[in-house]
């Protein structure tokens, strides 16, 4: 039998039914959904230009951008409607840093999540052997929660923009021909950002699961194991006042039993003493 099949027969995978364990395997897959339906983007925009004079016009104009959103590194070339010339233009914007830093969450985090996860499921008595184990895990899972707290804000800030940048309304005002009245612009399809939109939701949920998972971490940790069993002060005054009362009472009573032994003997000197002229007898 193989060594995986051993662990599994011994039944090692339980620990995925602890809340510890489980929260890590859901942050796993968490991670992949945000950074795949971020990182994996790409996406167009097409536009047509109608001119007076149908020889200058060009109704399909394709506009192709994708991660990491350097919107102004994005070039496409439009009609002038003015004889054959053709104007070159480039979206505006750049969310690069904030979808760079969304994604570089988002891999350290399954990173982390996975070695968390494998160490909970084989490794669990050297997780707990001492405290160093899961103090660690406890600062990692603070910082990875303000993290993805600060990359999903961020993210989506920058995806609002990537919107407002790649909106064929504002991306028509660009272009010189469709100021003028007489030619016809409009736009034939508007990008796709479902995917987008769903890596923001996947960010904020990955918040969630990390800002949550902090008190099943810290109830491995030593602070959480002292502070449980800290004595009630009230208990222990009141501890201490019973135990006094009981060393009174012992004395009282191991000092009355002292003092009636100790009158034992005395009366009965006393007894032998009184009974000689009891005895006495007159001779005469």
């Amino acid at each position: 039998m193989d060594p995986v099949s051993q662990l599994a027969s011994a039944g090692t995978f339980r620990a995925l039914k602890e809340p510890l364990a489980f929260l890590r395997a859901l942050e796993v897959l968490f991670a992949i959904f945000a950074f795949a339906t971020c990182g994996g983007y790409s996406g167009g925009l097409r536009l047509s230009v109608d001119c007076v004079n149908k020889t200058d016009s060009d109704l399909s104009i394709d506009i192709a951008f994708a991660y990491p959103f350097r919107l102004h590194q994005v070039a496409f070339e439009v009609p002038t409607c003015e004889g054959k010339e053709r104007e070159k233009l480039a979206l505006t914007g750049d969310s690069s840093s904030s979808a760079e830093f969304f994604v570089t969450v988002a891999v350290f985090a399954f990173l982390y999540s996975l070695a968390a996860t494998v160490v909970y499921i084989f490794f669990q008595n050297k997780y707990r052997e001492n405290n160093r184990g899961p103090l660690i895990d406890f600062i990692v899972t603070v910082v990875f929660s303000f993290l993805w707290l600060v990359g999903s804000s961020a993210w989506a800030k920058g995806l609002s923009d990537v919107k407002v940048a790649t909106d064929p309304k504002e991306v028509l005002l660009l272009m010189s021909a469709c100021k003028q009245p007489s030619n016809k612009c409009m736009a034939v399809h508007s990008p796709v950002m479902s995917s987008l939109n769903t890596s923001v939701v996947f960010g904020f949920l990955n918040f969630i699961l990390w800002a949550g998972n902090i008190w099943f971490v810290f109830k491995e940790t030593g602070w959480h194991s002292s502070g449980r069993y800290l004595p009630d002060p009230m208990e222990k005054h009141s501890s201490s006042y019973n135990q006094g009362r009981y060393h009174q009472d012992s004395y009282g009573s191991g000092g009355g039993y002292s003092q009636q032994e100790s009158l034992g003997p005395a009366s009965d000197e006393f007894g032998q003493q009184s009974s000689g002229p009891a005895s006495f007898t007159n001779p005469i």
